[in-house]
This record gives structure tokens, C-alpha cells and sequence, in this order.
């Protein structure tokens, strides 16, 4: 301690117990945030270029180039693993495609939300901890206060600063989990947006296709 400030160490130190598992969710909060985030980026969620691509290859009668070129794409775009359905069940009436894109659309976003209910819980295991190890410490430190001769400002202080440093640790680490599933969350919504209107139209474009080949 150097002019009232404390070093992280020094802090944890001094939180007590309880400061155990705060360390673990925040470990587990940034692994997740981070991972998370990773996944996303690597699949490239972007969806317009896809429709437009596969949009051309409908009104060409192309349906072979359109199972290609989504095929070439599907590592690391999951639009394209849905789209890719799309073309390939383009046979189907308009009513049963709709329910298999459906189907692989909702799987692909179920993949894209793992690991988001445990950033809720840790958002809300987090401050639930931190404050139970402030009634923990406030026990001990009034408990201190009962077992001293003299008691000053002093000894009251410094027992509840120490108390409330869990609080403090459990709520950043809330804000952080909080704040990183709001994000993700509305990129992935955001997609599921893109993809149910991408194959809304692509059905429709697959629909007067057939008429007009009809």
C-alpha cells in the first residue's frame, strides 16, 4: 500500500473467502465473452451478398452453380448453411420449405447463442456472491467492533471497506457479463432478422421461378 492505494493482490486479499469464486466468474465471463465473440466473427454473419449471389443463380435456372457456390462457403458462413438447404429443398412445396429453412435456420442460431445463458447467470451469480461476502465481512468486522476495548472511527471504517470490496469486484464483473450477452445477443438477432427476410424472398424468387418454367 502505497498513499491509500492498494494493489490488485493486495485487494483480493482483503476481500476475503468470497473472492474465490468472484475470480473463477470473471475468468469464466471473459473466456466466454471472448470465445463467443471469436465464433462470430469467424463465421461471418454478413447475409447480403449471400442473397443476391444465390438471387442471380435463380433467375439464371442455375440451382447446380447456386449448391457451389453456398457449398464453397459453408466452413465459415453460416447464411450460406442455410441458404444452402434452401436450394437444395427448392423442390418442396412453398409451405414444407419454408418449415425445413426454418428448421436449419433455427438450429444455426441455436449454435450461435451457445454459452449465453451462462453469461446471465454469471450476471447475476456475480453481485449475489459479492454481497454475500459484504455480510460476511460486515459479521466479521462487527464482530471485531464487539470484541474491542476501545472502538474508534477507525476500526469501523476500515472493517466496512474491506467488507464491501466483494461488492464492488461482484458488480464489475456483473456490468461485463451484462453488457457482453446485450451485444451478442443483437448481432445474432440482428442475423436471425436478415435470414428470415433473405428466405422469404428467395422463396418467393424460387416460387416464380417454377411458374414461369411451368
Amino acid at each position: 500500500m502505497e498513499g491509500g492505494t492498494f494493489s490488485l493482490l493486495q485487494l483480493f486479499n482483503m476481500g476475503g473467502p468470497f473472492m474465490w469464486p468472484l475470480l473463477v466468474f470473471s475468468i469464466a465471463t471473459t473466456a466466454l465473452a471472448v470465445e463467443r465473440t471469436i465464433y462470430l466473427l469467424y463465421h461471418n454473419l454478413r447475409l447480403d451478398d449471400l442473397r443476391e449471389a444465390v438471387r442471380g443463380y435463380i433467375n439464371r435456372k442455375d440451382l447446380a452453380g447456386a449448391r457451389d457456390y453456398l457449398g464453397a462457403l459453408t466452413r465459415r458462413r453460416i447464411g450460406a448453411r442455410i441458404l444452402l438447404v434452401l436450394v437444395n429443398r427448392a423442390d418442396l412445396s412453398e409451405q414444407r420449405l419454408e418449415k425445413t429453412v426454418e428448421a436449419e435456420a433455427l438450429s444455426c442460431i441455436t449454435s450461435l447463442e451457445s454459452g449465453f445463458n451462462f453469461l446471465t447467470t454469471l450476471g447475476s451469480l456475480s453481485p449475489l456472491t459479492g454481497f454475500l461476502g459484504t455480510v460476511s465481512g460486515m459479521i466479521g468486522a462487527f464482530k471485531s467492533i464487539a470484541e474491542a476495548t476501545e472502538v474508534n472511527a477507525q476500526i469501523v471504517a476500515s472493517g466496512i471497506y474491506e467488507a464491501l470490496i466483494t461488492t464492488v469486484f461482484g458488480l464489475v464483473i456483473a456490468l461485463v457479463a451484462v453488457t457482453a450477452h446485450s451485444l451478442l445477443t443483437h448481432v445474432v438477432d440482428k442475423f436471425a432478422g436478415e435470414v428470415e427476410k433473405a428466405c422469404s424472398d428467395l422463396i418467393t424468387e424460387l416460387t416464380i421461378s417454377g411458374e414461369s418454367a411451368g
